[in-house]
């Protein structure tokens, strides 16, 4: 997910230094936030789902988080084959 930021102040900075013929170039300036990034953590339920709906197979949804495969099959609803 990307979330866009629009910050109008910098935009009419910009375009009050893009309109001067005379004045020097505006230096570049980046914002730098100490506030923490969004973040979500899902449960194994909702992670083995999510990566099932994305069309991993249930072994690589095993691999990647180290669990077996029963373990996924389980949450899925697969019954395990029998053999």
């Amino acid at each position: 997910m990307t979330i866009s930021i629009s910050n109008s102040l910098a935009a009419t900075s910009l375009a009050a230094a893009n309109s001067s013929s005379n004045a020097a170039p505006a230096a570049r300036t980046q914002q730098t936030t100490s506030a923490p990034a969004d973040t979500v953590k899902l449960s194994e339920s909702q992670q083995i789902h999510q990566l099932y709906n994305q069309g991993q197979k249930v072994s690589q949804i095993a691999f990647s988080l180290n669990i077996t495969v029963e373990a996924v099959n389980s949450y899925l609803g697969i019954p395990n084959a029998t053999g």
